[in-house]
């Protein structure tokens, strides 16, 4: 992983480099060794070129996570309610790791984020394609005094956070399909998965995971099942750095966080319905053991799904329920 780490940070400008110069810095090793790490970058959704006499070069630079700069990016605020912010090259997922720290005694306010997961997770089981240094993988760990029960909604309230976020800075048009996908003009831009420890009445922890696609390879796409785009597509030629996306989320969603035992869902509730992609439009629940099909009313103050069946109107809470926009 050092070899592989230092390789991308010669390669980081996305100028040629020949394979002599690379064995060089890497501590002497074979053009074949060189070649071989090369393979395993390519495997990990890296495009490399590789032109006869001239060596190898990144398709484009690529900018890796800094911790410094994320953190001089933070208002004061944020800094202070922060216990540790971590990056990560490579994890199994971001979420996986801090339920684990969770596990071993850490204190909330815990943020850790990834170039990389080999197991990062959606809704349902879903897995969340994640290759190397293209998009934001980002889970912050908490602690709320209040159990589970009094935490209805947050999912949401962390969608509109990141929405209002990504809107500033220019996609404007993002919005949200309950209960915690981003969507741009119809296609998937990012999602919110939270887990949760501890009692339903008593303190408890919380996991919110954040995925963006920032700048997706195109050897990702055929791992995708489903219509998504990307932050560099909706911006056009204009450069996205990573290190400010990642500021820009965490000075919105840490103050939603600390404030959120107090306000609760009811007074972001109107601000989602703002972001919702859905109201009014038939749609499909694919339920765990069922679907069922109606017209989208909107959400309660709850965050509950209020769906028009034809016999009255419904709630559902959010949990192993997918929504579909009927075509």
């Amino acid at each position: 992983m050092e070899r592989e780490q230092t390789l991308l940070e010669t390669l980081k400008d996305g100028a040629f480099h020949s394979g002599e110069d690379l064995a060089r810095v890497l501590g002497g090793l074979s053009r074949a060794a060189v070649w071989k790490l090369i393979r395993e970058l390519e495997v990990q959704g890296l495009p490399i070129f590789a032109v006869r006499g001239r060596g190898y070069r990144l398709a484009e630079p690529i900018e890796f996570l800094d911790r410094d700069k994320i953190f001089a990016a933070l208002t004061e605020e944020t800094q202070g309610q922060l216990s540790g912010l971590e990056i990560h090259s490579h994890l199994d997922s971001t979420s996986s790791y801090l339920m684990r720290q969770c596990k071993s005694g850490v204190a909330g306010g815990l943020v850790c984020l990834a170039e990389a997961q080999s197991a990062g997770r959606g809704r349902r089981g879903r897995s969340w394609v994640s290759p190397f240094a293209a998009n934001l993988y980002l889970s912050l760990l908490w602690q709320f005094s209040t159990g589970v029960a009094a935490l209805s909604g947050l999912s949401l309230a962390v969608g509109v956070a990141i929405a209002r976020t990504l809107r500033r800075l220019g996609a404007t048009e993002v919005g949200l399909k309950w209960p915690n996908d981003l969507v741009w003009r119809g296609r998937k831009l990012g999602g919110i998965l939270l887990e949760f420890d501890g009692e339903s009445a008593g303190p408890c922890w919380v996991v919110a995971g954040v995925g963006i696609n920032v700048a997706m390879p195109a050897k990702a796409e055929s791992a995708i099942d489903q219509p998504w785009v990307d932050f560099r597509e909706i911006m056009g030629a204009e450069r996205v750095s990573r290190n400010a996306l990642a500021a820009n989320v965490l000075n919105e969603i840490i103050p939603l966080f600390a404030r959120y035992e107090h306000d609760g869902f009811p007074s972001i509730s109107r601000q989602w319905r703002q972001f919702d992609q859905v109201a009014g439009q038939p749609i499909t629940l694919i339920l765990p053991n069922s679907t069922i099909t109606g017209v989208a009313c909107g959400i309660d103050d709850s965050g509950a799904l209020l769906l028009d069946t034809g016999m009255g109107i419904k709630r559902f809470m959010a949990g192993e329920i997918s929504l579909r926009v009927k075509p």
